[in-house]
């Protein structure tokens, strides 16, 4: 198998997240495959994406990206564009991110549950055909964009405040270094 994955889930009667990531193993130049699902009181938050390891690549953009793009415009014809988007996240998202805002359950539930399975499904071809990179300096590319986007993600939670409330700052700080984003620590462990 190529790729390892890890989700949470929280929340209670208003609040319901998901965050499902599939991590790429360190030896494929796969990209993340990223969902979030976030129902808040006022609507729901929706991202869904094959995070790039290497954005700005054009022939990895050709290997991975392009070849989404048609999933990613039947999509978008009817989740429209979910506003503005932090700039230092950017590098991180592919063209063929999925960023919307529904305010409805029912959108969540049919139209945002067939893009999530076309995603996955897409993402999960890759993985069937993706093969080991065994070049040494392919493989340090590969480790230091994971964690580069690791490193982010750690740093950017938007679930940290959730979570400090919830279980309290400590809890907080090991579930996201010690759980969700812990490659650095996993290859410290190693070395």
């Amino acid at each position: 198998m190529a790729a390892n994955s890890g989700s949470s889930r929280t929340g209670g009667n208003s609040l319901q997240v998901l965050n499902f990531v599939i991590f790429p193993r360190l030896n494929y130049d796969l990209p993340f495959f990223g969902a979030d699902l976030v129902t808040l009181p006022g609507g729901h938050l929706i991202a869904l994406d094959m995070q790039p390891l290497f954005r700005d690549d054009l022939a990895y953009q050709a290997k991975y990206t392009e070849p989404i793009l048609p999933i990613f415009h039947t999509h978008q014809q009817h989740l429209s564009w979910g506003g503005d988007f932090p700039e230092e996240a950017q590098p991180f998202f592919s063209p063929a991110f999925l960023w919307t805002r529904p305010q409805e359950t029912a959108v969540v539930e049919t139209q945002v549950f067939a893009a999530f399975k076309d995603y996955l499904k897409a993402y999960l071809d890759f993985v069937e055909q993706a093969e080991a990179v065994t070049d040494s300096q392919n493989l340090v590319a590969i480790e230091q964009a994971q964690l580069r986007y690791l490193r982010y993600r750690a740093e950017k939670d938007p679930a940290r405040g959730m979570f400090k409330r919830f279980y309290g700052a400590e809890w907080t700080e090991e579930y996201i270094h010690g759980f969700l984003f812990d490659l650095e620590r996993k290859l410290t462990a190693i070395n």
